[in-house]
């Protein structure tokens, strides 16, 4: 530490022994004087002049940027306590070291210094009063300096307490929060690239090799009959192959998501689903783009882990919305045991932190399952405006949808019920890193 905020760490802490003396008077009098009405308005008053003080106190000598403008009757009371037991102690040690390293420099100026002898067990010292003075008065020095870095810590780590963390300390946070996220973006980045792989290699390239070698027979065929039979069976495989195809593309990203919006989107998960899925969908308008997709990711991931592992018969969606975030919540009454650090749910952790978000997963053995996140409506980097005007896809509407009303949206509800959904649907795909599918299809 640099002389220059000892100085102002030690004037800090005075000053706080000066204000300390203030605050326990205005406790001793706003405690009596806040059972008569007419006196609360003042007794609130010099509250807030002295939390002023306190909050510039801290921020100009002791270097804590409060983050909360509060504190209270509590905060003042300890703080009061402590300020002036601090303070009293390293006044009191600067006066006596003061004092021993005046008396000293005195005596070795004008001479007057006197002998003194020190005995220790087999060592005889003679020094000076002038040299005891001045080294007892160093030590003490030394001893109020160390007192006073104690007592500043103590008050940052009160104001820490009562008023929240620092500026500092925030930025801290923030930083270590952002470095985080950041590499976690990166390895869910690598795992989907890693799960587009497998998809491409299992599947399609897999009809692909089909497909050719349908056609090689076919090409090399002199019977008539067996060559019609192989195209044929290759006409049959090139559906087969543009229909995994289509899989592996809506698993990466559906285009309904981006041209019909979330509602539509979600109906075409509950629509492939082989149990039933019901939407609630409370959202007015759109979120913005990264909000959406989130928000997208986090309700196809708990639902492909509610199908493939905790052989759940019912599942629900529940998007609500308020003045500042957007959440979604997904049960199921499956076994429940849903690991928040296996890859899937690790993944769409670190999609929504990313985005500043919230995100729980409760999963006891035996079930339910709960599995929660919240984002903000303007995300890190966003602005105000790119949130608003963004109307969402009409009711009852077009694309992939499995019974979307157009209701108001306090509630809409889009229901599927598996089978009942008339159509083959690819294998709901695990997101956010993870490579698990759902495996089933609504035929």
């Amino acid at each position: 530490m640099s002389g220059s905020r000892a100085v102002r760490e030690l004037a800090g802490v005075v000053l706080g022994m000066a204000l300390g003396l203030v605050e326990l008077v205005f406790l001793c009098v706003a405690w009596p004087a806040w059972l008569v009405p007419a006196a609360r308005p003042a007794v609130v008053r010099g509250l807030d002049r002295l939390m002023a003080l306190e909050r510039a106190r801290l921020s100009g000598w002791l270097g804590h940027e409060v983050a909360r403008r509060d504190g209270g009757y509590g905060f003042l009371a300890v703080r009061a306590a402590l300020g002036v037991l601090g303070g009293y102690l390293c006044a009191a040690g600067l006066f006596l070291s003061g004092l021993l390293l005046v008396g000293g420099l005195w005596d070795l100026a004008w001479g007057q210094a006197e002998p003194v002898p020190v005995n220790l067990p087999g060592v005889r010292i003679v020094t000076s009063s002038a040299m005891l003075g001045l080294t007892g008065g160093a030590v003490l020095l030394a001893l109020v300096a160390l007192m006073t870095l104690a007592v500043g810590s103590l008050e940052r780590r009160l104001a820490g307490h009562f008023l929240g963390p620092g500026s500092h300390e925030l930025m801290r946070r923030r930083i270590a929060e952002l470095t985080a996220t950041r590499s976690g973006i990166v390895r869910a980045v690598d795992d989907e690239r890693r799960r587009i792989e497998r998809d491409l290699h299992d599947g399609v390239q897999q009809r692909g090799v089909a497909l050719a070698m349908l056609l090689g027979r076919a090409r090399h065929s002199a019977d008539p009959g067996a060559t019609t039979e192989l195209v044929a069976q290759a006409y049959t495989e090139s559906r087969q192959l543009l229909d995994e195809l289509r899989s592996v593309a809506w698993r990466i990203y559906p285009t309904a998501l981006d041209e019909l919006g979330l509602r539509a989107a979600l109906a075409g998960v509950a629509e492939r689903s082989s149990v039933p899925v019901t939407v609630h969908y409370g959202l007015a308008g759109r979120p913005v783009s990264e909000v959406e997709t989130a928000l997208y990711f986090v309700a196809r991931e708990a639902i492909t882990n509610a199908i493939k592992h905790a052989e759940a018969r019912d599942i629900l969606v529940v998007l609500t919305e308020d003045e500042r975030a957007v959440s979604v919540v997904i049960s199921d009454d499956g076994t429940g045991g849903a690991d928040p650090a296996g890859g899937g749910l690790s993944g769409l952790a670190r999609r929504v932190l990313a985005l500043d978000g919230e995100f729980t997963v409760r999963s006891p053995a035996g079930g339910p399952t709960k599995i929660a996140a919240t984002l903000p409506k303007t995300p890190p980097g966003g602005s105000p405006e790119a949130s608003e005007g963004v109307t969402g896809p009409s009711g009852g509407g077009s694309g992939p949808s499995a019974g979307v009303s157009g209701a108001a949206p306090g509630g809409p509800r889009v229901g599927s019920r598996g089978s009942g959904a008339g159509s083959s649907g690819p294998g709901v795909a695990a997101s956010g890193g993870s490579g698990a599918e759902a495996g089933s299809s609504c035929g």
